[in-house]
């Protein structure tokens, strides 16, 4: 997954395309810029087997042989070791997740040769942004996160 997308669509669209029934969201605003570490929407298997429409922090806890004594967790928010044992507890069809988007933006490869920064792109799969989702994991986690200054859970 990108470390940058966002979710304009309406409520409605998205409940009524997944066949949400639990709805803990509230009135969803627009997400302009959903960046990792922030609450975000996504459509979830609830425990009474429903589906359920919930906010959740977006981003996975590091594995610890990756952190130092002390560190603050910044997560993860793209796996690409799956077969790693540290997520494998995650990926059955109770953690699997569907995560609302209407766009997401990534940097270009290479950095612009006057200003020596890179390119960011914001990519929708037609010009009215229409609501699409990225498949996604979660889990319930207690990590302390956020910055040294700020932690926060």
């Amino acid at each position: 997954m990108c470390n940058l997308y966002s979710e304009t669509s309406h409520q409605d669209a998205i409940r009524d395309l997944v066949g949400a029934f639990e709805d803990s969201v509230g009135n969803l605003p627009l997400y302009r810029a959903i960046f990792p570490d922030k609450l975000a929407p996504v459509v979830r298997n609830a425990p009474n087997a429903k589906r359920e429409f919930v906010n959740l922090r977006w981003g996975m806890p590091s594995p610890p042989a990756f952190l130092k004594p002390g560190q603050i967790d910044p997560g993860v928010t793209n796996i690409r070791n799956a077969s790693s044992p540290h997520w494998r507890r995650w990926l059955e069809p109770a953690n699997r997740c569907l995560v609302p988007a209407t766009s997401f933006c990534e940097p270009s490869i290479l950095p612009d040769r006057s200003t020596g920064r890179k390119e960011w792109t914001w990519f929708a799969l037609g010009e009215a942004r229409p609501l699409f989702f990225f498949a996604g994991i979660w889990c319930d986690s207690r990590c302390v996160s956020g910055t040294k200054k700020a932690p926060e859970c």
